[in-house]
């Protein structure tokens, strides 16, 4: 399919083909994954403060859904695409099944810079698109969340809308949302904690010290931000941070609390609390963890020989390219794959959505503590496939998440 011909879902379709031409994957199966179960493409239609009338174009996408209701984000950026939603979704199915939990993969967007909108259009924008992928979601069916440009009023709104339109408040809906209408506690920084945890798990196994280790996370957004400040609780020093605008670095270590009260319109290097660096700077210092939690493709076969640092442990979505893999293996750089660092997220999603259906809440300790669990369980899965059959971390995490999504589908059959 032509509108899905991406950079994005072309690397995704490249990961999937290596990992199931190691595990020897089913033909049939091997078609069948690649592409989404269900694509949707939708036309907002928006009145804007001025009375105009703007048209934006928004997607939702599911990959599989045999493991249970699909789930995953909801993207507001202007290069939202048909491709890499589906590039999205399908690595939402891997990771959820790597989990352990109940889900297949899915992903949404709008094409908007939602900065751009004033509260009312954006909200009029969240309605319309939360009105137009109604046939597609529910609790029992696929269950979005916030993502890159989204946050938990978004959510709300969302949540809201779907409700009218049953007659009901249908608070599983959607999850990332405020706590005042079934949210859970722990969610805003949950996949920034999850980072922290598998990274604390890589250190232990290189036996490196935490109370030594550097730190430089590029992408100081929700995910970035709560990675920088738990690293720096464990103990770490976190060198440099970095936003769209650029970056800063001190060798000292940042002051990251004082940078995430700043005004977040206010770019990193006007903070004065450390130099001004770019954002492939901040890429290639010599630190012990580089945490990439921007957008995709960050890494690749140009600047992958030029990194320094001792752990990559990926916060956001395909940071690195398949060229840049290899020049990575080949340096020893040890690689926390995306779709185990940053489940973090879909995890405490998954606790928010078992909640709600509950109407039972739980403490936030009891979130941190069974997210741990689960996420550095599967850590150690990852750890011992990757040491048993000699592949990378990233193959390994791969080859396990798509053999659950196969048996799933073997068990099941073919129906008709």
């Amino acid at each position: 399919m032509q509108e899905l011909d991406t950079p994005t879902f072309r690397l995704a379709v490249a990961q999937f083909d290596q990992a199931a031409e190691a595990m020897g994957l089913d033909t049939n199966l091997r078609e069948r994954l690649k592409l989404p179960q269900r694509s949707l493409v939708v036309s907002l239609p928006v009145r804007m403060d001025d009375g105009r009338v703007e048209v934006f174009t928004g997607y939702r996408v599911q990959h599989d859904s045999s493991r249970g209701p699909s789930k995953g984000g909801v993207r507001y950026h202007p290069d939202v695409s048909l491709g890499e939603v589906a590039a999205l979704a399908m690595w939402m199915t891997w990771k959820c099944a790597l989990a352990g939990l109940p889900y297949g993969g899915a992903k949404g967007g709008v094409q908007v810079a939602p900065k751009s909108l004033s509260p009312g259009e954006l909200q009029r924008l969240t309605r319309r698109y939360a009105a137009e992928i109604f046939p597609l979601i529910g609790p029992d069916k696929d269950v979005p969340a916030p993502d890159v440009g989204t946050d938990a009023q978004i959510m709300a709104w969302m949540m809201d809308t779907y409700s009218q339109q049953v007659g009901y408040a249908v608070p599983g809906v959607v999850t990332g949302k405020p706590l005042s209408i079934g949210g859970s506690l722990g969610r805003e920084e949950a996949t920034g904690r999850g980072v922290v945890y598998v990274t604390l798990e890589a250190l232990r196994h290189l036996n490196l010290p935490i109370e030594t280790a550097t730190v430089a996370v590029q992408g100081f957004g929700n995910v970035g931000a709560h990675t920088a400040r738990i690293m720096q609780q464990q103990g770490a020093r976190v060198i440099a941070v970095s936003d769209v605008s650029g970056g800063i670095y001190n060798p000292k270590g940042l002051d990251i609390a004082t940078l995430m009260r700043r005004d977040p319109s206010q770019p990193l290097y006007q903070t004065k609390l450390g130099d001004a660096i770019t954002n492939e700077e901040l890429l290639q210092l010599e630190c012990t963890v580089l945490v990439p939690a921007a957008l995709s493709e960050q890494i690749t076969g140009k600047n992958a020989d030029r990194l320094k640092c001792r752990i990559l442990s990926e916060g956001a979505n395909g940071p690195t390219t398949l060229e840049a893999d290899h020049i990575l293996a080949d340096k020893g750089i040890f690689v926390i794959p995306d779709i185990l660092a940053n489940s973090g997220g879909v995890i405490v999603s998954y606790f928010e959505w078992v909640q709600d259906l509950q109407r039972f809440f739980w403490s936030a300790a009891d979130i941190q503590n069974r997210l741990q669990d689960i996420i550095t369980s599967a850590f150690h899965r990852t750890l011992r496939f990757s040491s048993e059959r000699r592949v990378s971390m990233r193959m390994a995490a791969l080859m396990s998440g798509i053999d659950q999504v196969a048996q799933a589908h073997l068990q099941r059959g073919l129906y008709p």
